[in-house]
């Protein structure tokens, strides 16, 4: 794979500094991109990035993920308007661990250009004020990070010395992982920008050696709306925080205008395969939306998380699931129906006692008008519990019913369906 025009046919080249391809020509390099934990699980807006650093192994070439142990404690003021508020060095390495056990799964640390993972606080733990001000410091003039434009972009509102020192970390780190590493190349998105060339013209000046730099453009969805972002929220990579289902189902609910792009993205299948997928989008393009998500879910989530992505889909949406298909699903996949479908909130007590079913339906849930309307459900075998009908007016709902203990699926019809939580 030629990594350049790779990135060209998929759409993901922004900008490369002059004298790239010929580096690149004269055989396997080393790159990499820098990532802040500033929360305990990376988005798919993460995911480019991580996508540039698989598709740069996929070359040949090895990646270096650099963790910013020391650069989140900072802050890159780059993309914003007023000072970040600091999180607790506590917070910060919880987040940065558990970044890194998801980055283990998606990049090969393993054989002959294996990634490589590198903290930056590892560079400074021994460093004093006095020697970052005359080994970093120095290097770079205030005239030339004044001319940034996440220095000039907050001129008027204000900028602390701390956010305004974050160029001189990134340019430090590009020095110490070409220094360490012979890493001659540092990626990233285009917002980066500034920060990157700052990064070699640190080098430049500290080492004398020319280094070089890509970027991808910023991934924008058809309305434009950032990508990664759903009406909730932030799509997140970690299923404590964005299920497999909910994962799925982002991708599944797309716009058909940016089906092609994500493809071009974010699928690992071989181009001709890709190629049949752009070309049937404007026949089936829901089908071709499903393959995507399949392939994405499963990368990211596993066998058993695109399973039970698929499971949930099918329960809520599809014909023929079953009570075993329900059972499959874990308590947290449960919860993460909470407002996605219509939930009810019972007391525990009523399950404990035994609910009668016409009273469950009409009182404890009110999932039907009266108790009259609840019989005429059951008679017309309309009722659904856990995906079992109900046929019988003498049933009791009690904990038996209850999945982990907490929660039940409520049916009446094919397409009323309702979460139960016991509370």
């Amino acid at each position: 794979m030629d990594f350049l025009q790779e990135l060209e046919w998929r759409g993901m080249l922004h900008q490369q500094t002059p004298g790239l391809a010929e580096l690149l020509a004269q055989g396997p390099q080393t790159a990499y991109i820098g990532f802040d934990p500033t929360a305990k699980s990376l988005t798919i807006g993460n995911y480019v990035q991580i996508m540039l650093l698989t598709l740069w192994q996929r070359a040949g070439n090895t990646p270096i993920v650099l963790m910013g142990g020391a650069t989140g404690r900072i802050g890159d003021p780059s993309g914003k308007d007023q000072e970040r508020q600091l999180k607790s060095y506590e917070e910060l390495d919880g987040n940065l661990a558990a970044q890194v056990e998801q980055i283990k799964t998606m990049l090969d640390f393993e054989g002959e250009n294996a990634a490589i993972l590198v903290n930056n606080l590892d560079f400074y733990g021994e460093m004093s004020a006095i020697d970052f001000l005359r080994d970093v410091g120095k290097t770079l003039t205030i005239n030339y990070m004044l001319a940034k434009d996440s220095v000039k972009n907050r001129i008027d509102t204000g900028m602390s010395f701390t956010e305004f020192s974050y160029q001189l970390l990134q340019g430090y780190d590009f020095a110490n992982l070409h220094k360490d590493h012979g890493c001659k190349v540092q990626m990233g998105g285009s917002d980066q920008w500034g920060n990157i060339t700052g990064g070699i013209e640190f080098v430049r000046r500290q080492q004398s050696e020319k280094v070089f730099a890509v970027t991808t453009p910023l991934l924008t969805k058809a309305d434009g709306s950032k990508f990664g972002k759903s009406e909730a929220g932030n799509i997140w990579m970690g299923a404590d925080y964005t299920s497999p289902y909910e994962f799925y189902q982002f991708w599944l609910r797309g716009d058909d205008a940016d089906l092609e792009k994500f493809i071009k993205y974010f699928s690992l299948r071989p181009r001709v395969e890709m190629e049949d997928m752009i070309a049937r989008i404007d026949d089936n393009p829901q089908s071709v939306k499903r393959e995507l998500a399949e392939e994405l879910t499963e990368r990211i989530h596993g066998e058993r998380g695109l399973k039970i992505a698929k499971n949930v889909t099918n329960i809520l949406y599809g014909r023929g699931a079953t009570p075993e298909d329900l059972a499959e699903l874990d308590a947290p996949t449960l919860l993460s129906l909470d407002g996605k479908i219509d939930t009810f909130r019972v007391p525990l007590a009523s399950f404990v006692a035994g609910s009668p079913i016409i009273d469950f339906l009409a009182d404890d849930t009110e999932a039907l008008a009266s108790k009259s309307e609840a019989k005429r459900a059951i008679k017309g075998n309309a009722i659904s519990i856990n995906k079992e009908k109900i046929t019988s007016e003498e049933k009791s709902v009690t904990t038996g019913d209850l999945l982990h203990d907490k929660f039940l699926l409520l049916e009446n019809g094919k397409k009323r369906k309702y979460l139960v939580i016991a509370e």
